[in-house]
């Protein structure tokens, strides 16, 4: 068996910078097993896989440990190798996700994601996760998958320096930091070692969260993010009510084959 595999650097004008996703188009689905077997040896954040079902694409998400419900950059960087190598010339891309359906379309090269909006709860901040960050967050919040820590500014955002054995144990997904930011809305970090990733580059599906939280904080619907990251990433966004809108771009990386 040969399978064609991309690998793209999402909210990215270069590579080297944004999030790095394998794509995988399948005509039909591999097993479970397999599928994790390949992420694990691509051995980045996210691998995704997708199968057209007519007038739409089943998409599914492993990082190297585990299939996860929602991924950002892995589903903007299905939607580029869709328009960029695979002939796709319909104005909307449709997935079906187990977060139900989304929806992506270009623009001049930017691709926008239609996500879910997430809503948080405020919680006690504990010394157990001022432990974990090495640094006191103002506020703690709950969501429906990750938990989030408010800091006062970007330079504690850019500065953390987690202990990942104390954020793996922590609840949620993915541990998000954020802050205001200097040149952009706000700034964010994001963390998931129990998965396999003890810091994400760029992490769309983290900004579900963040975007309702920051456009009710801040009072405007548009906003500009970035992720503080090594590698670092511009995510734009909307905030639509019951859903957002994340926006990045995508450079590709490498194209190959997976000979099994």
């Amino acid at each position: 068996m040969e399978l064609d595999i991309y690998q793209v650097d999402a909210f990215a004008d270069d590579v080297f910078n944004g999030n790095p996703a394998a794509v995988i188009p399948l005509f039909e689905w591999l097993s479970d097993e397999l599928m994790q077997s390949i992420a694990e040896e691509n051995n980045l954040a996210e691998t995704a896989f997708f199968v057209r079902k007519g007038e739409y694409f089943e998409l599914r998400w492993f990082t190297p440990e585990a299939e996860v419900d929602l991924c950002g950059h892995a589903t903007l960087a299905s939607a580029y190798v869709l328009y960029e190598y695979l002939e796709y010339t319909d104005p909307v891309v449709v997935f079906e996700t187990k977060s139900g359906r989304l929806f992506v379309d270009r623009e001049d090269g930017t691709y926008s994601m239609d996500f879910p909006a997430w809503g948080v709860r405020e919680i006690q901040v504990t010394e157990r996760v001022s432990a974990a960050l090495g640094e006191r967050p103002v506020e703690l919040y709950m969501g429906e998958r990750d938990m989030m820590a408010v800091f006062e500014n970007e330079e504690q955002i850019r500065a953390l320096n987690p202990d990942f054995r104390l954020v793996s144990q922590l609840d949620g997904m993915c541990m998000i930091c954020t802050a205001p930011g200097l040149d952009y809305d706000f700034v964010s970090r994001t963390f998931v070692p129990e998965l396999g990733i003890p810091e994400d580059p760029v992490t769309g599906s983290a900004h579900c969260a963040l975007v309702p939280f920051w456009a009710e904080r801040l009072g405007k619907s548009e906003l500009t993010a970035f992720q503080a990251s090594k590698r670092g990433g511009v995510v734009g966004c909307q905030n639509l009510g019951d859903r957002v809108k994340i926006s990045g771009k995508a450079v590709t990386y490498m194209k190959g084959s997976i000979l099994l």
